[in-house]
């Protein structure tokens, strides 16, 4: 209501402006409060930056606490192809490999011609193109012979094509199918075949595989009917039935005793292969439409076996992968190889391990050439260098953070502080992190017990460091890995433990809150109890406002009231203006 109030139309005096401005004073307390609030806000970012950059510090340094780091290994082969790695158990050295021969794995090759014939008999003329069931499917178009164009398209029956060829040729060249042999045969009465033209549209001589020869006759070069990889097995149009489904169509063989069942009704080849693939068998499987043929491969290389399981009249059985079927085993091969012109040693692995050829923690892979290869194992020093070289980095981002938190400068007589640059705990944190990295670590025998010892100081009289001489840190890792993690990795007053202990001060263990989280919790808390003080204060001068206003109204209707009163007086008692 009092948003809509026209105020001092009877009184005259403008009270609503005068409730306004009351109002805004009284709440000057909440602007002072609000600064606060935006300001402590400030410094929990300030903080957050603090933590996220000695979380940064803390995991570096972490980093250069692992005892694998110090004895960390690079493993090189010298021939193109070959490689190599080795663990911290490798004993440093060189070593000269020959792969004498690679490891391959074993292959079940099923039968070919696992597809049945085109036709039964000789007699094509109910066989279309569109079911011609040959491995490269036909295309309609135009094709040549002897310069003889022949048009086709995919409903003919594979006779008129034969009649058409006879045709466009004048009766000089005759086609036949012969059943028995599965294959499709062109004699020419005219002197030697010249098949197909750079221009023909239609791909049916390839699809017959009818090629050109220098003689008046050409004949399929293998038998033309194939096993269908996308329809259901039970039209996939398989030379063998299969016998042993259930009355659903549901059937099962194992491979290396993993069970894959299949449907006849659903599942197609292609399924099935993908189902091989996708299992725990160990093979792979895939299929060879030119020559009509499943084959299995181990996974694996070596000599080892590929078990198959199935009832008589199985898939398998109609897939050509029994022995009684035609199928072969290829037995595998195992790798063998020499080190330093030692005995033949043997690998089912074409990667060679310690458990081949005997030396700690050395893998090394052949280039597929084989051939042989110098393989030289050494001390890695790099990896170690740069994990300094990010722990330098992380120190020094937290150090100029902290300082760029903390300043306070003067100019001209006006001093200007940084976000927290009242905060004395944190800029004390920097001095001790300093102290830290620069004393030297009890106990050390060696001549590596400070930061310096290692080309690693103060960058001049900067709270940040630098690598002042990377000769002699590059020195150091390699003639004394030892000496280097004793002073980094010695128990409880070493390098890192020492760090540590701030870092779990500074912000508490893993995961906990330490002095930081105090600072922080004690800056929200205020600020939660600002807020709420606002909030307060907000609701008394609503009240506040209310009252006022309700006061002013009743005025503007008392003075309504008594002139409404003294106009009635006036007609009620009017005053004679003349004198008698």
């Amino acid at each position: 209501m009092s948003g809509m109030q026209l105020s001092g139309l009877v009184s005259g005096f403008d009270w609503k402006s005068f409730v306004d401005q009351l109002i805004t004073y009284e709440r000057a307390p909440a602007g002072r409060m609000q600064a606060e609030i935006a300001n402590n806000q400030l410094k929990l970012t300030a903080l957050g930056g603090v933590e996220s950059r000695i979380n940064d510090l803390r995991a570096a340094v972490k980093a250069l606490d692992s005892p694998d780091l110090y004895a960390a290994r690079t493993a090189a082969a010298s021939a193109a192809g070959w490689s190599a790695s080795a663990s911290p158990s490798t004993p440093p050295g060189t070593h000269g490999f020959e792969l004498l021969r690679p490891a391959t794995p074993a292959r079940w090759v099923g039968a070919a011609d696992i597809g049945r014939p085109l036709a039964p008999d000789a007699d094509v003329s109910g066989l279309t193109l569109a079911s011609l069931g040959t491995a490269i499917a036909p295309r309609a178009g135009v094709f040549t012979v002897n310069g003889a164009r022949v048009t086709v398209d995919l409903a003919d029956s594979l006779q008129d094509v034969f009649d058409r060829i006879a045709s466009a040729t004048g009766g000089s060249v005759l086609a036949d199918y012969d059943p028995v042999a599965d294959r499709v045969r062109l004699v020419s009465s005219d002197g030697p075949l010249v098949l197909g033209s750079a221009n023909d549209s239609s791909n049916l001589l390839s699809a017959l595989r009818l090629f050109n020869n220098g003689s008046a006759t050409s004949t399929s070069g293998t038998p033309l009917g194939t096993a269908s990889p996308t329809l259901p097995l039970a039209h996939a149009r398989l030379a063998a039935p299969i016998t042993t489904a259930d009355d659903a169509g549901g059937g099962a063989f194992r491979i290396n005793g993993v069970e894959i069942a299949y449907n006849l009704s659903v599942d197609s080849l292609s399924t099935v292969i993908a189902r091989i693939n996708a299992s725990s068998a160990g093979v792979t499987a895939s299929f060879d439409p030119a020559s009509d043929r499943v084959t299995l491969q181990n996974n694996s290389t070596g000599d080892l076996g590929v078990s198959l399981e199935e009832a008589p009249g199985g898939l398998l059985s109609a897939l050509g992968l029994v022995p009684g079927a035609g199928a072969l085993l290829l037995r595998g091969q195992d790798a063998e190889f020499s080190v330093n012109g030692g005995p033949t040693l043997r690998s089912a692995s074409n990667t060679l391990g310690e458990a081949a050829h005997g030396i700690a923690g050395l893998v090394v892979t052949p280039g597929p050439a084989g051939g042989g290869s110098t393989v030289t194992v050494g001390r890695d020093t790099g990896t170690l260098r740069s994990r300094i070289d990010a722990f330098v980095s992380a120190f020094n981002s937290l150090q100029t953070y902290i300082e760029s938190q903390t300043r306070v400068s003067s100019s001209n007589g006006k001093v200007t502080s940084a976000t927290l640059g009242d905060n004395r705990e944190v800029q004390k944190w920097g001095d001790q992190l300093r102290a830290a990295v620069f004393n030297a670590v009890p106990g050390l025998d060696g001549a590596i017990a400070r930061l310096d010892h290692l080309g690693i100081d103060f960058n001049g009289t900067s709270s940040t460091l630098m690598v002042k001489d990377a000769a002699k840190l590059d020195a150091a890792l390699r003639n004394r890995p030892e000496q280097v993690q004793a002073f980094f990795r010695q128990a409880g007053t070493g390098f890192a433990a020492r760090l540590e202990g701030l870092f779990s001060s500074f912000v508490g263990p893993f995961g906990g809150a330490g002095l930081l989280g105090g600072q922080r919790n004690q800056l929200s808390s205020g600020n939660s109890s600002l807020t709420q003080q606002i909030a307060d204060l907000d609701r008394r001068l609503a009240q506040r406002r209310s009252q006022l206003e309700g006061g002013f109204i009743a005025m503007e209707r008392a003075q309504a009231t008594i002139q409404q009163m003294q106009s009635q007086l006036s007609r009620a008692f009017p005053m004679n203006s003349s004198k008698s």
